[in-house]
């Protein structure tokens, strides 16, 4: 049995807080492989991410995996003192780009978000104009705006997001109830008014609409069969925002898979999503 951890597993500071960074093994008889780093959902663990790493790195890329703040390995977990909201998510991105700067060097780099983890990286390019970032990619992700989801459901979803955010205003903080695990309630707070408005709310003053219509970096937008939080229309009403991106936009259906799908299982049967991610670095330029 092979003694190499399956992961290393390190730390951001960020000042009382500590984000979780999980750095894969360099993928076998590859040179210089893209790096993709990934920002998980809201509430989801980056260990849950360990069968897309192995199908990445079998793909010829690099994998690093982040814990969103007080999630998973990052500490502490969300409580009635956790104040921070998409600022602060946001600013983690460009954080932990920092930290694994050594190993991207002299390599195209690939930020991987999803759900609320994509919204976080296209904002972080949005905000920073970072130019070290050769490609975005957006799986089961979007904005939860209630008008974007199909049919009747929207309404139920306006006052669903709308209560969760009541909750945790009350509360201080978001329990975790049924929906997203334990979170600060800045963050529900941005969240639900992204899905009451469609829009993302000002991050540190700046317009993060009028920042993201400026993002110039490509992008790899990948919706999902059977996705009932992020449906592909939420994903399409994101891609909008990106008006100056040139954007690869495709569709990941249960049959491509060979195995059921949804917001969360397409992780466990993403071997096929992930030749098409090593597709797309391949075609950038550096």
């Amino acid at each position: 049995m092979s003694s190499t951890p399956e992961y290393l597993q390190e730390y951001v500071d960020r000042g009382s807080d500590q984000v979780g960074l999980q750095i894969y093994p360099e993928p076998e008889d590859v040179t210089d492989a893209p790096v993709v780093v990934i920002c998980p959902a809201m509430g989801v663990p980056a260990r849950y991410y360990r069968p897309f790493a192995a199908a990445l790195r079998a793909a010829g890329l690099a994998v690093v995996v982040a814990d969103l703040r007080g999630t998973g390995a990052s500490t502490p977990a969300p409580s009635r003192l956790s104040g921070y909201g998409y600022a602060e998510l946001v600013a983690d991105v460009g954080a932990v780009l920092d930290a694994v700067k050594p190993q991207r060097d002299g390599r195209r780099t690939l930020l991987l978000g999803h759900s609320l983890g994509g919204q976080a990286a296209a904002l972080h390019l949005a905000l920073t104009g970072d130019r070290t970032v050769d490609g975005l990619v957006l799986v089961a992700s979007g904005v939860p705006y209630w008008r974007a989801f199909p049919g009747p459901r929207g309404y139920g979803v306006l006052p669903y997001t709308q209560g969760i955010a009541a909750t945790a205003a009350l509360l201080r903080v978001w329990p975790g109830w049924g929906f997203g695990g334990r979170q600060a309630r800045g963050v529900i707070r941005d969240w639900a008014y992204a899905a009451r408005t469609g829009r993302f709310p000002a991050i540190d003053g700046v317009d993060a609409e009028a920042a993201l219509a400026t993002v110039l970096t490509p992008v790899f937008a990948v919706s999902v069969d059977d996705d009932q939080y992020t449906p592909p229309r939420t994903l399409d009403h994101l891609c909008a925002k990106l008006a100056a991106a040139p954007v690869r936009r495709e569709h990941y259906t249960t049959a491509q898979a060979g195995a059921p799908t949804d917001h969360f299982t397409w992780v466990r049967a993403s071997v096929p999503l992930a030749a098409r991610i090593a597709d797309f670095a391949a075609g950038l330029a550096r």
